[in-house]
């Protein structure tokens, strides 16, 4: 097999016998190999050449493997490090991709993984990691437009977010996305994804916490025809299916702790045996996981191997809510806007108005930009027109953090039409200890009177309030007041 162009590696090793082998399987592959058997040694070669990849082992007579990382790092050196370490050293294993190795190999190395690794950090996939027919996966949103929705905005904190995926795409370290429910970790996996050497390879996204129990090992590694009841053929697993490419473990924290104990011993090992099979599989899958949760919690109340936390929090990325980023509102409801109006046809696409989005930055917004987005979507179907309005967007006023808007205050303390309403509106004699409640009051007896005087005929209610019939039904809902209130 020859490669155009040729690839140069450097192999460190001080075991002579080890580098022999090394240096034999990569030049059969077609690469031009350079050797080292020291970190001083090491470090001469990388002074006089440049290579594509650079293989370590850890222990090495003058010094560790992870000073040849950290030198890669400091000069700021293109190549990709792979580290060998020696076989159960997790904590050894962790800290190399911490200091910046694309991947890790255990001794004692298997040459088919080897091979795989090496290829992978090239960006190279062997014919035998194909690109089978797509399968279902648990979570539900779709590749494409969307994929970088939640990522939009010029904030300090996204920017911070997306730096780290762009560090973080160019290698092979476990990463964990840290964000509460709907601020988009799945997003952030898929750019990851994209941003690295395995992009044009499949991602297979799995919702840990909506698979059965009873079926989670059959899930993730497959199972043989007659395994059990209804196993009727071979199937492959998400480890399978992900071969070669990325598996992204969603809400890892809803796993069961069995379920977490043969997780840890995949991603240890590199191979799984699928229900019913008598012999393991290799499988070369990078692994991406989110939580809502708080892990090292979960770690101490006993719930979650510390473990498995360890392997897969080398890298955290915490995706901030929406709340802590509200000077990005404005930019990220219109590319949601944007969306949603050519998913429905409509053109021009609606924009909101000053007073909206003033509404909305007023929200804390406990979904994220999920809610946002669903927020905008009935928005938009209720509108009906070039502008979104605040009374368009539906949001109660006691969820707004500031109260209400100066416009229903006005409205409140200035009757529109119908005189019979000034009757008994009259500042109180002492001031009310909670003024949400006592305007809600207010608000209703108004409503009351004015749906009284009009035979509760709501369109006529409305008019006689300067309201349109949308809006006096979402106040009436609101206050809990129904047609025969007396």
């Amino acid at each position: 097999m020859t490669h155009a162009p040729t690839a140069r590696l450097l192999v460190v090793d001080d075991e002579p016998d080890l580098r022999t082998l090394y240096e034999l399987t990569l030049l059969r592959e077609g690469y031009e190999i350079d050797s080292a058997g020291s970190v001083a040694d090491a470090l001469a070669h990388l002074q006089a050449a440049t290579y594509s990849v650079v293989i370590t082992d850890m222990r090495l007579p003058d010094g560790s493997g992870l000073a040849v990382l950290r030198w890669l790092e400091q000069a700021g050196r293109p190549e990709k490090a792979i580290v060998i370490t020696a076989f159960g050293s997790a904590e050894n294993a962790v800290e190399a991709l911490k200091a910046g190795a694309f991947d890790y190999l255990t001794k004692p190395v298997d040459l088919r993984q080897f091979r795989l690794v090496v290829g992978s950090a090239l960006g190279r996939q062997p014919a035998a990691a194909k690109a089978p027919e797509p399968v279902a996966t648990s979570t539900s949103d779709a590749v494409g437009p969307a994929t970088a929705l939640r990522l939009v905005g010029e904030s300090p904190a996204i920017r911070a977010v997306r730096a780290l995926i762009d560090k973080v795409g160019r290698s092979m370290a476990p990463v964990l996305v840290q964000g509460e429910s709907g601020t988009g970790k799945e997003l952030v996996a898929r750019a990851i994804h994209d941003h690295g050497t395995r992009a044009e390879q499949r991602f297979i996204a799995v919702n840990c916490g909506a698979i059965p129990e009873n079926l989670l090992e059959a899930e993730f590694f497959g199972y043989r025809k007659g395994a059990f009841t209804g196993a009727n053929e071979d199937r492959e697993g998400f480890f399978q299916a992900a071969d070669g490419g990325t598996l992204f473990l969603d809400e890892i924290g809803d796993l069961p702790l069995a379920m977490q104990s043969k997780l840890l011993r995949v991603i240890q090992e590199r191979s799984v045996r699928p229900v019913g099979a008598t012999a393991e599989s290799p499988v070369n899958v990078r692994i991406l996981s989110a939580t809502h949760k708080d892990l090292s919690a979960e770690v101490a109340a006993g719930r979650f191997r510390q473990d498995l936390f360890y392997r897969l929090n080398v890298i955290q990325i915490r995706v901030p809510p929406l709340r802590e980023r509200l000077e990005d509102l404005g930019l990220i409801s219109s590319r949601v806007l944007a969306r949603i109006a050519q998913d429905a046809g409509v053109s021009p696409t609606p924009r909101l108005t000053a007073g909206a989005l003033q509404t909305l930055s007023r929200y804390a917004f406990p979904g994220n930009v999920r809610e946002l987005e669903n927020l905008l979507h009935r928005a938009l179907a209720l509108a009906g027109g070039e502008w979104i309005d605040t009374d368009d967007l539906g949001l109660p006023d006691t969820l707004l953090d500031e109260g209400r808007s100066e416009s229903q205050f006005a409205a409140l303390e200035t009757p529109v039409a119908a005189e019979p309403m000034a009757e008994g509106l009259s500042l109180p004699e002492q001031l009310p200890g909670d003024l949400a409640l006592y305007l809600d009051e207010v608000e209703r007896a108004i409503l009351l009177r004015a749906l009284e005087l009009h035979r509760f005929n709501r369109t006529a209610a409305a008019a006689s309030l300067g309201l349109s019939l949308r809006q006096i039904r979402y106040r009436m809902a609101r206050l809990a007041i129904s047609a025969g209130d007396n």
